[in-house]
């Protein structure tokens, strides 16, 4: 939001858990939405998920690496059209690596975290971001409190946003109830969790309609999230 009095700051929400506002700029946050609306489209495109106890997440999905369904992965669309999965950019991956190393720049209370993604000085491709999933919110969506437990890897989980403003609930790793804390995500914005708060269970319980912005040309809130996977 332009004009505030006092200016967003990275904060520490949890050991391991930081946000970085506005870490995305105007012109990388059109860039991204644009590869997204590429990736949206068939085959593997974006679908509605559907849970085994019948039911139905409101935010839409779509995948790139290997393909997410509850609860497990892919290398096809197993749940939608049985298409191979888009494969995960380097650009994307080299994205998230340098996401981690901007929440964790210079934070005393850092915890040790095991499996950290290769920074660009050091590559490790055993060790880059190779699964990413990305969800579409319109104003009604909502996700409900989860841990991102399928990979094998401890690496630090990176969620970009895009679009409306967001009302992110970040948990304790023991349940789905409290202690959480509430944090807002806007466009642009940037949230890394690893560390003790790897497992932690987190949520959407609300999306802001019509607060993103208007030179982006987005209706509704994208979310996407970077993983390690792990999984060989």
């Amino acid at each position: 939001m332009d004009g505030e009095l006092f200016p967003r700051e990275r904060t520490l929400i949890a050991p391991g858990a930081v946000h970085v506002p506005d870490w995305l700029g105007a012109g990388r946050q059109g860039e991204l939405l644009a590869a997204c609306r590429a990736w949206a489209r068939p085959p593997a495109g974006l679908r509605t998920v559907r849970t085994p106890g019948g039911g139905v997440m409101t935010a839409r999905q779509v995948c790139l690496g290997l393909h997410w369904y509850p609860y497990g992965y892919a290398r096809t669309v197993v749940d939608g059209d049985g298409a191979p999965v888009k494969p995960m950019p380097g650009w994307l991956a080299e994205l998230g690596r340098e996401a981690v190393a901007a929440a964790y720049a210079d934070v005393p209370e850092l915890p040790d975290l095991p499996d950290l993604p290769a920074l660009p000085d050091s590559p490790d491709p055993a060790a880059a971001y190779d699964i990413a999933l990305i969800n579409f919110y319109d104003g009604d969506s909502r996700m409900g409190m989860h841990r991102d437990a399928e990979e094998k890897s401890a690496a630090p989980v990176v969620s970009l946003s895009l679009g409306d403003t967001c009302v992110f609930r970040f948990g304790n790793t023991a349940s789905r109830g409290r202690p959480y804390r509430d944090v807002e995500l806007r466009s642009g914005d940037l949230f890394v969790f690893g560390g003790e708060s790897r497992l932690a269970y987190h949520g959407v319980p609300k999306v802001l309609p019509g607060t993103g912005p208007r030179d982006l040309g987005l209706t509704g809130r994208l979310n996407i999230t970077l993983r390690v996977g792990g999984l060989g």
